[in-house]
């Protein structure tokens, strides 16, 4: 736990310090309106809600907007083929830089999971992957488009399946 938390910290970068200090503004800003309406108490109970949901909800839903707008890719897969004498899957695609960064590196995601005749219980499959693998790849320019493999192994399902793809890109 001590390592992915000093990890975060590590690879933030300066538009992430600015969204937490402003975020913070924001709580101090909300708590002096609130104590300045004490005699509005339910105004100033109202103010001291926004504050602290501000403050938990802020720096959560602004850090995952904020990277997907700053590091903005697409990836798309080109083929995937279930090997026949080896317990593997086979997924090839490309991913394109869309952001105005350079990316230091991208770690491209695969998840694998069933597919029934029910659409909601397919939509739930998709958050209980039964099979996952990532790689990474590195320097990746603004504008460029990189082409990726990934062997999936062991791979024995034999019945439907889908693939979903995703980039984290830094």
């Amino acid at each position: 736990m001590k390592f992915n938390i000093t990890k975060f910290i590590d690879n933030l970068i300066t538009y992430d310090y600015i969204l937490f200090g402003s975020v913070f503004v924001i709580f101090i800003i909300f708590i002096i309106l609130a104590i300045i309406l004490r005699k509005k108490l339910g105004l100033a109970i109202f103010l001291v809600l926004i504050a602290f949901s501000t403050l938990l909800i802020g720096p959560t839903i602004g850090y995952i907007q904020l990277h997907k707008y700053l590091f903005k890719n697409t990836i798309t897969m080109t083929s995937q083929k279930k090997l026949e004498f080896t317990q593997a899957l086979i997924v090839n695609g490309t991913l394109t830089n869309e952001s105005k960064f350079n990316f230091e590196q991208c770690k491209i995601k695969a998840s694998i999971y069933k597919i029934t005749t029910n659409e909601y219980k397919n939509y739930l499959m998709k958050f209980k992957p039964f099979k996952k693998m990532s790689i990474y790849e590195e320097d990746i320019k603004i504008g460029e488009t990189i082409n990726f493999k990934m062997i999936v192994e062991p791979f024995t399902y034999s019945k439907k399946y889908d693939i979903s793809l995703k980039g984290d890109c830094k």
